[in-house]
Parts: C-alpha cells; structure tokens; sequence
C-alpha cells in the first residue's frame, strides 16, 4: 500500500519534518518518486518510522545504533548482534555508568567471603555477567543472603527464583523462535514489540498482580 506523508504522518503521529530527517539520516528508506515534489511511501515506511519512534521512547537508542540495527533487519533476532543489543542491555539491568569489579576487587569492596560467593555462583542465584565481572547488583544479592542467613531463615524463595527463571527463559526464547519464523518487513517493529513488551511489561505485571493477589488474600483472612 502506497502512502502520502501527509497519511504517514496521521498513522505514526511522527511530524512531517523528522520523517524527512529520518530519511536524510539513511534509517529510511528514499520515497518511491512520481513526479517532482510527488513521493510516496510504503508499508516498509510505516513500519519502520513505528519501530524507530518505539526504540527511541523506551531505550533512548540514538540514530547510529538504530541505523545499524536497521541495516540489519532481514537477519534473525538472535542472528544480529546490533538488534539485541537493547534488548540485552535492558535485560542486564547495568547501566553505562555502572562501575564493574573483579572477583578480588568484589570480594575486599564488599566484605565477600570467597566460599559464599562461589555458593551462590554455582546456585545461580549471582550471575554475573562475566567471570571476572561484577557489579553493585552482585553486591545487592548478596546483601540480601546475608539478612537471610542472619535471622536463621534458609534463602529457599531464591532458589526457586532460579528454578523457575530457568524454565521461564525457555519458554522465552521459544517464543523469540516462533517470532523469527514469521518475521517480514511489514511486520518488522510489531514483532520487536511483543519482545520488548512481553519482557518488560506483561512479565512484571503478571508477576507482581499474582503476588499481590496473594499478599490480599492472606490479609483477608488475618482479618476475619
């Protein structure tokens, strides 16, 4: 379906004069020209314009990076590194300015015990994103199995934190798969957002409504 820029406009809510910056930029696309003055657009525009206005409002990624994904688009979510690339910052949960530490380095800044922290490495409760590189995430975790351990209660709910997050990636990453098996350029930025908002939105919410749910109930049994 062709489009004036009027109709792209109405349909992104993207001014006229970002739409035509985007294009000088090179993350889209040259109009299809009739006659001077005279362009139109495709549906590749429309859908591209919706998952540019998107990576910008969520993630703050600047036009370098966008050019880069886009550049890439026609390979597999998992197959390009430069379109993971926001997804797996976010899902990290370091930011840029994070300041990161050795092992030697983690264990003397935060008062470590080398044996508790291989403990909780190998129950996957710390998992730090290299070998030799941790954050005050790490510290924050660890904190934490520490007030457990001094009022005498076992840190089980992290294990089983661990168990379920494993099944859960793969359930995850299955749908990644389905995904990638039925992407195209017209479907391009609506797939990135059932990632981006299955991860980040549905994931929280149904997590935190069930444990909410739970927390009422008990309360309203403490009160009859």
């Amino acid at each position: 379906m062709e489009y004036k820029i009027s109709e792209l406009v109405k349909k992104t809510g993207v001014p006229k004069s970002t739409i035509l910056y985007y294009i000088r930029e090179g993350l889209l696309p040259q109009a299809h020209k009739l006659k001077p003055n005279v362009h139109r657009y495709s549906d590749e525009h429309l859908e591209l314009i919706r998952y540019i206005s998107y990576m910008k409002e969520n993630f703050n990624t600047g036009n370098e990076q966008l050019k880069g994904i886009l550049q890439n688009r026609n390979q597999s979510f998992s197959s390009s590194s430069s379109m993971i690339t926001p997804l797996m910052n976010t899902l990290s949960g370091i930011s840029p300015d994070e300041t990161h530490y050795t092992k030697e380095a983690f264990m003397r800044t935060f008062d470590v015990e080398a044996e508790l922290l291989e403990t909780l490495i190998e129950d996957g409760i710390l998992i730090p994103l290299g070998e030799n590189d941790f954050t005050e995430k790490e510290a924050s975790i660890v904190n934490l199995v520490k007030h457990f351990m001094e009022t005498g209660i076992e840190y089980d709910i992290l294990k089983q934190y661990v168990f379920h997050a494993k099944s859960l990636s793969m359930l995850e990453h299955k749908m990644q798969t389905q995904l990638c098996a039925v992407r195209n350029d017209e479907n391009f930025s609506t797939l990135w957002k059932i990632v981006f908002e299955t991860l980040f939105t549905a994931k929280e919410y149904i997590f935190n409504r069930e444990t909410y749910r739970a927390f009422f109930a008990s309360l309203q049994n403490e009160l009859k």
